[in-house]
């Protein structure tokens, strides 16, 4: 059942509250222990419960997070295990960004959909 579920991680947010680390990146970039991030516990959580399709969504400061993410999560070829960032989109049916988190699931749904159907 498992390999039937998407996660979907909200990463966004300025994360004002700590700030001065989160002046160059968004708050699911802030390090943590090292070489983590704050991102890494939840998508360590998706990995250990044997969840293994991963969204990750963001917009606000996100490049660092982003390049965290490519380096660090890549699986076998022959897995349909991913985790991706899906990027905030304009799009001719909706010219806005994220208007917030539960917007940004709405606007992604197409990608999940497409995810659904090839990797199952």
């Amino acid at each position: 059942m498992s390999n039937q579920v998407i996660s979907v991680i909200l990463g966004g947010g300025a994360g004002t509250r700590l700030y001065p680390l989160t002046r160059k990146r968004s708050k699911p970039a802030v390090p943590v222990g090292g070489k983590y991030r704050l991102v890494d516990i939840p998508i360590s959580n998706c990995l250990n419960a044997d969840l293994h399709r991963i969204f990750v969504l963001t917009q606000y400061n996100s490049a660092s997070l982003n390049k965290h993410i490519k380096n660090t999560y890549y699986f076998s070829h022959f897995s349909k295990a991913f985790v991706d960032i899906p990027a905030a989109e304009q799009t001719p049916d909706n010219p806005t960004w994220y208007q917030g988190t539960a917007d940004a699931v709405r606007q992604s749904l197409h990608h999940r959909r497409t995810s659904s159907s090839n990797m199952c």
